[in-house]
Order: structure tokens, then C-alpha cells, then sequence
């Protein structure tokens, strides 16, 4: 029964890592400005889920390589549009 419970847990977390990147990414994207991003917090963000990925993948748990990827790629698309606004006037 335990092991319920921590699957359930580990979904509802991994669904709010995913999730929480949505709003930044959607205003960004709407607004096109990127000003109120962090380029360091992202990097690094970024470089996190991609060791936790990797973390995943050497120890064949793919609830962390799966959770990881998906917040990985999403805040990627974040850093990727601070880049993109930065080159195109945002100097943030």
C-alpha cells in the first residue's frame, strides 16, 4: 500500500514541476518579452533536469526520466525564448 501512495505522490510532484513552467513560458511567448527572466536561473535550471535525466537513465527509473524530460524540454523552451528576446531587443 505504501508504494501506492509514493506513486502518487511522485505523479502529483512530477505533474507540478511540469506544470509550473506552462504560465512563464505562455507569457513570454504572448508578450514577447523575457525581460523578467532569469538567464542564470534557467541555465541552471536546465542544467539540473538534464543531470536528473541522466540520473534517471543510469538507474532505470523511469518515473524520474520521464518527469525530468518533460520539465527539462519545458524550461528549455523557456531559456530558449530568453535567448531569442534577448537577441531581438530585450536586454534583461
Amino acid at each position: 500500500m505504501s508504494q501506492i501512495w509514493a506513486n502518487v505522490v511522485g505523479t502529483g510532484a512530477a505533474l507540478c514541476s511540469i506544470a509550473s513552467f506552462a504560465p512563464q513560458m505562455i507569457k513570454i511567448w504572448r508578450d514577447k518579452d523575457a525581460s523578467a527572466v532569469s538567464l542564470k536561473t534557467y541555465s541552471l535550471t536546465v542544467i539540473g533536469f538534464i543531470l536528473w535525466t541522466t540520473y534517471g537513465v543510469i538507474s532505470g527509473a523511469w518515473p524520474i526520466i520521464v518527469a525530468n524530460s518533460c520539465a527539462l524540454a519545458m524550461s528549455a523552451v523557456v531559456l530558449g525564448l530568453k535567448w531569442k528576446f534577448s537577441r531581438s531587443g530585450d536586454r534583461g
